[in-house]
């Protein structure tokens, strides 16, 4: 499955729990997220990564940013499957 197609999945699920919920396709900060979920007042963002992707540096220093400012972070390889990572 490509990350194109898991991130539709997510998007999909997330959508029908009822969130908002946007790709993130450009943006003036490099290595953000691929997608925004919000519920309740509440970011949630979510980078999508085929089952043995790994983070690049900058997209592990940009999710540890969002964390530090309240932000909930998730690394996804599939639906509710957390990536496995011992830096966010």
């Amino acid at each position: 499955m490509s990350e194109q197609q898991i991130q539709t999945k997510i998007k999909k699920k997330l959508q029908a729990q009822g969130y908002f919920v946007t790709k993130l396709i450009k943006t003036s900060t490099n290595g953000i997220p691929d997608l925004l979920a919000i519920k309740d007042g509440k970011a949630t963002f979510i980078e999508v990564k085929k089952e043995n992707g790994i983070l690049s540096p900058l997209q592990e220093l940009r999710l540890s940013e969002l964390k530090k400012h309240g932000c909930q972070v998730y690394v996804w390889s599939d639906w509710n499957i957390e990536f496995k990572t011992n830096t966010i």
